[in-house]
């Protein structure tokens, strides 16, 4: 046995020139197979190309130098190996370079200084995080699927609080000094009288309380002409040591913080995109993933940890199904084909005649609205209904498609993790394309529709329409805050106290309610985009839009502590994190289109605002420009030029076929890595098996030696030698 393994094993007994086992190795008879191939096909390849020999001559196959994969590049401390071990490599290396002295000594300590630097301050930064032990609770009671909403809902916070610093420092700030100081200002004025009217919104008298309710639910009365509204921002220059372009500010500003919200979501996604590639890869990556790694070790509550079982064998079970479900659709014939796509397509229309209702009906609400707003209401009530009654019919909407989406996705026989994703994309689009609706239904009302208008808008009923829009999506975010609330102090908290202290049929079936994280999402992705096509029209919604989200956070961790429980098809945390930027770009996306559009079409208002005397808020890029140098406006006018349009589209269409031509080598060189990791996984069974079948020739050649293990498919047989 000894001389069997060392034949076959050892470095150092001699080898033969030719290794009959080596050379059977499945890697090396796959190598063989696929020279063969390729020498065939070009006689050139068969004189210069290199061969192979045989697997163990003069022994160099098994005196090759270990690959270590970069880890003499690593820092020991990061090596995967024990503490022992690290001491060792570290001892060779400093014997091999030697100690640093002088200036190496000097770079070396700077380094590591720095780098605990970086870690403290890494470190500091985690501390003043915001939330952090509330999202420590929340992750260790519900895992990590819940709390990637909790996460999502800070960076909101955090996205709307320094939006809301950039319209304070450069539109804000410099009205509210020039308010309280002597310094030169110029007004912006027009030569248009009758477009010029701007009548105040203040109530005039004896003021009833609830009138001053309705004025702060609606944005209306004294909060009209305040630093609320755009209206109020009727600044051109502040002359000081330097002229300051209030206009091109505000242009600017808003430019800014669409760029800077385009490039913070790209920037967090990016991971999750990684992510999901990987998983999405191979289905038995995936369920290895799930069986060897997805437990959630976060979790500290015995109630979450039964849950987080459930949900894994939930998971596994949903993979099943659609590979069931795959292979049913493969096995479909051309007339069940025919049967299911015409069945989805009656589906589809069906959606689509929903969809155009419920469209339909937030115009008529909308315009119905625009026209009542215009009458003087007598009933408090009633006046309040007629502000917010578009607003209610998008809830509305909001409330009931998804429910008509749950029902007929079932019948149009998809799998279950496309049925989600499906019916999530639908819901996404009824909710952001509500607000397309309102802002189309507010531009027919604002442009005249097909009639002709003096001041290019409707000036008579919206002598300032950017502050018209801006209360519209006022309205919206403020009404969406009370829904929230008004869900889960009336709704969610009584079906909790029913749930547990009746005893009733029909309680225990409804049962305790559910935290969607998906629906949970929408409703901020929803909010999210009305403040990014309102902060234009009114400059604090931000901030309104901040200290909603800090409420929200707070009801949402109450509602889930004592009222929700998490929902039993659970949506994957890590693809919930890739898939809740996604549809926040979808929003992104929205709501640019109507404020470019509003920026470079619409005429701005005569009577208020910064950009009375221009005919379109853009234009106040080009005469700044025309005031430059000629040199530098040269080189402007040339970089917004056709030409440089072109130039710059052709280059980047370049860089993307670069880039994708890349990923493709990487996906090649990918999947050679694998196929390299599956062949040494044959290459190691292949030796084993070996192994075993000597170990089976000694023991039966040695009967006076004992066999631990008498499975057939053990893998492996130990041999003791019986003491006389």
């Amino acid at each position: 046995m000894n001389a069997t393994r060392s034949t076959v094993f050892s470095t150092d007994h001699p080898v033969p020139s030719t290794h009959l086992l080596l050379d059977q190795l499945p890697s090396y008879q796959s190598l063989l197979y696929r020279r063969k191939s390729n020498t065939s096909g070009s006689a050139r390849r068969r004189g210069s190309g290199r061969v192979r020999q045989p697997s163990i001559i003069s022994g160099k196959w098994l005196e090759q130098k270990t690959v270590h994969s970069g880890e003499e590049l690593r820092p020991v401390r990061e090596l995967p190996k024990s503490m022992e071990d690290k001491r060792q490599q570290k001892e060779q290396r400093l014997q091999q370079g030697g100690a640093p002295i002088g200036w190496g000594l000097w770079r070396l300590n700077v380094h590591r200084s720095l780098k605990h630097l970086k870690e403290d301050g890494m470190d500091l930064l985690s501390s003043l995080q915001l939330w952090r032990a509330d999202v420590h609770l929340i992750e260790g009671m519900f895992g990590t699927g819940i709390l990637s909403y909790f996460s999502f809902l800070r960076f909101l916070v955090l996205l709307n609080f320094i939006m809301f610093l950039l319209m304070f420092v450069f539109v804000m700030l410099p009205v509210i000094i020039t308010s309280h100081t002597s310094l030169n200002i110029t007004y912006s004025s027009t030569d248009v009288r009758d477009c010029s009217v701007y009548p105040s919104s203040s109530r005039q008298g004896l003021v009833v309380f609830h009138q001053h309710i309705t004025d702060l639910l609606s944005g209306t009365g004294f909060l009209e002409q305040t630093y609320l509204f755009y209206g109020y921002y009727r600044l051109e220059f502040i002359h000081s040591a330097f002229s300051y372009n209030l206009p091109l500010a505000y242009l600017l500003t808003t430019v800014s913080y669409l760029l800077l919200s385009l490039v913070w979501i790209v920037k967090r996604s990016a991971s999750g995109f990684k992510r999901k590639l990987i998983q999405d890869e191979d289905r038995f990556q995936s369920f290895c993933n799930k069986i060897f790694a997805g437990w959630d070790f976060c979790i500290t509550d015995e109630n979450a940890a039964r849950l987080k079982r459930s949900s894994l064998l939930y998971e596994l079970k949903m993979d099943l199904e659609e590979e069931r479900i795959k292979q049913k659709m493969a096995n479909r014939t051309r007339c069940e084909r025919c049967r299911i796509y015409m069945l989805r397509a009656a589906v589809n229309l069906f959606v689509v005649a929903v969809l155009i209702s419920c469209f339909y009906c937030i115009y008529i609400a909308t315009v119905f609205s625009q026209e009542k707003q215009a009458e003087e209401q007598s009933n408090f009530l009633l006046e309040l209904m007629v502000e917010y009654l578009p607003s209610i019919v998008i809830t509305l909407a909001n409330f009931i498609t998804p429910l008509i989406f749950n029902l007929i996705i079932s019948f149009e026989d998809y799998s279950p993790a496309f049925e989600i994703r499906f019916t999530l994309m639908r819901c996404v689009f009824m909710r952001l394309a509500s607000i397309g609706v309102l802002l189309l239904s507010l531009w027919s009302q604002i442009t005249c529709g097909s009639s002709h208008c003096s001041c290019g808008y409707n000036h008579h009923r919206y002598p300032c329409w950017e502050t018209h829009v801006g209360q519209e999506m006022y309205k919206l975010v403020i009404f969406d805050f009370l829904i929230i609330a008004a869900v889960t102090i009336f709704i969610e908290f009584p079906r909790k106290i029913i749930v547990n202290h009746c005893d009733c049929a029909l309680a225990k079936w409804w049962g305790q309610q559910e935290f969607a994280i998906p629906q949970n999402v929408l409703e901020i992705v929803y909010g999210q985009t009305i403040c990014w096509i309102g902060t234009f029209y009114c400059p604090l919604l931000p901030a309104i839009n901040t200290v909603k989200y800090f409420l929200v956070f707070y009801l949402k961790k109450v509602s889930l502590m004592t009222n929700c429980r998490p929902a039993t098809r659970p949506f994957r945390a890590s693809s919930s994190h890739f898939f809740f930027l996604v549809v926040l770009l979808i929003g992104l996306a929205l709501a640019s289109v109507p404020v470019i559009v509003s920026i470079a079409q619409i005429p701005p208002s005569r009577a208020c605002g910064p950009f009375v005397n221009y005919t379109s808020s853009w234009m106040v890029v080009p005469r700044v420009i025309t005031q430059l140098p000629h040199s530098l406006s040269s080189v402007l006018m040339a970089l917004a030029s056709e030409a440089c349009a072109v130039s710059l589209f052709v280059i980047t269409c370049l860089g993307m076929f670069y880039v994708i031509a890349l990923a493709g080598a990487h996906k090649r060189v990918i999947e050679q890595l694998r196929d390299q990791l599956a062949m040494e996984g044959r290459d190691k069974r292949f030796l084993i098996q070996k192994l075993c079948q000597a170990q089976q020739e000694v023991f039966a050649r040695s009967p006076d030696r004992v066999c631990y293990g008498n499975r057939q498919d053990a893998g492996l047989y130990f041999v003791l030698e019986t003491q006389a």
